[in-house]
């Protein structure tokens, strides 16, 4: 057994390598997201055409149309072609797409502009979460995908910076486009390089080892599991306001209580998002904790976090002073983290290694469509003056259904990992 250590302890710190190696792509991946939201109003003024809110939130939600519908196959691409060149892929042709859309002067361009992200965009995910859960295959594995989800919190927070960037005449909302562009594309040239798949006959034991599949039993072995129809919806009712709240919450501060573009954009973003990291890695660390004594321990961590983010949206709809809504999207982030760190880990749980990143994929595809909905319905909603506690209202109580949806997720004994 001595003479397995080292073996063990190599297998470890390439593991967490592949989380390091793809942090700063799950950064850039909502960074070039974010802030477009955070520069809105300059957007706008910039580029008349875009006329209305009902224009702006539909411009968020064809991005996301396009994201979700391509996620699917983004993951069947993954699970097949491998998920190091899905990864570097995507990470390039977004990022030259983000850096065209420094250049745009139209919202028909703009439009184009986000299609091609979402295309481009729709590839990682699924694939960056498959390849996690292939190289940690027991107890890290919440704690891993929770690192992970860390990045993309990150970004959300140095995206909400960007509405200084955008204020600032020297630099404008087209530089930050520009360098972020510029960096992704030549990030994805070493990573190409350095990154590796799991060998597929010794990613796992014997209960999950991947078998060759066809894309049509793939597609009929998850929508035939219970379990992942369930984990499906559970994975979209929330994102719903979570979505809003991303894409809507620096408009809504700076409109609600008065303040710049930039402070409202890091009071949107940096306060729910730093209470997210925490929560991913509180949430990772008590997950992986609890898998040690029960096979639900994931799902009972990601159903804690649905009980701190339903009060949290409920409360965003009355906020009256810009603290209570800091406050409030504090209580959010730290649900979020919980919820967030754990999907892939359940769904791991639920379907085996080969159908993963299509599982994930068509996670997004539902979760994320439904988003785009959200978003273009809350410009419409904002254009008709409907009140915010009516809307929140509506998304915490979605959130409060799904509580009740995770809870029934039936996890396979066989697929729950062994210690790693």
């Amino acid at each position: 057994m001595p003479a397995d250590r080292p073996s063990l302890s190599l297998s470890l710190r390439t593991a967490w390598m592949v989380v390091a190696l793809l942090w700063p792509v799950a950064l850039l991946n909502y960074l070039d997201r974010q802030m477009l939201a955070s520069m809105k109003y300059s957007v706008m003024e910039s580029i008349p055409t875009i006329g209305s809110d009902k224009n702006w939130g539909y411009m968020l939600g064809q991005f996301k149309w396009v994201y979700a519908f391509l996620s699917p196959i983004g993951g069947l691409i993954a699970d097949r072609i491998g998920r190091r060149y899905t990864i570097c892929g995507s990470l390039f042709v977004w990022s030259a797409v983000t850096w065209w859309t420094g250049h745009v002067n139209s919202y028909t361009e703009l439009l184009w502009a986000r299609s091609l992200m979402g295309i481009s965009e729709a590839f990682y995910i699924p694939a960056a979460l498959a390849l996690i859960a292939d190289y940690h295959t027991g107890h890290t594995r919440s704690r891993a995908v929770g690192l992970h989800q860390m990045a993309i919190y990150c970004g959300v927070i140095v995206g909400g910076f960007a509405g200084y960037i955008a204020d600032d005449p020297q630099l404008t909302w087209r530089f930050a486009f520009d360098v972020c562009g510029i960096f992704g594309m030549l990030y994805a040239v070493p990573l190409l390089m350095i990154l590796r798949d799991v060998p597929r006959d010794t990613s796992a034991n014997a209960a999950d080892t991947p078998r060759t599949t066809s894309a049509a039993a793939t597609i009929t072995q998850l929508l035939t599991n219970g379990s992942f129809i369930l984990l499906v919806l559970y994975f979209t009712l929330p994102a719903l306001a979570g979505w809003v709240v991303r894409d809507w919450m620096p408009a809504i501060l700076k409109d609600k209580f008065h303040i710049g573009q930039g402070q409202a954009g890091v009071s949107a973003t940096l306060y729910w998002q730093a209470a997210a990291i925490f929560g991913a890695i509180l949430g990772g660390w008590m997950a992986d904790g609890w898998m040690r004594r029960n096979i639900r321990g994931r799902i009972y961590v990601s159903a804690l976090g649905m009980v701190l983010i339903i009060p949290a949206i409920f409360g965003l709809g009355y906020a009256s002073t810009l603290g209570m809504a800091i406050a409030l999207l504090v209580l959010f982030g730290l649900g979020w983290g919980l919820f967030d760190g754990n999907n892939m880990p359940i769904l791991c749980q639920i379907v085996r290694p080969e159908l993963r990143a299509t599982g994930y994929g068509i996670m997004n595809l539902v979760s994320i469509s439904c988003g785009g909905l959200a978003d273009w319905g809350f410009g419409e909603m904002r254009d008709r003056q409907v009140p915010l506690h009516l809307i929140f209202g509506l998304f915490a109580a979605c959130a409060a259904f799904s509580a009740i949806l995770v809870l029934l997720i039936r996890p396979r004994a066989d697929l729950s990992g062994t210690p790693s």
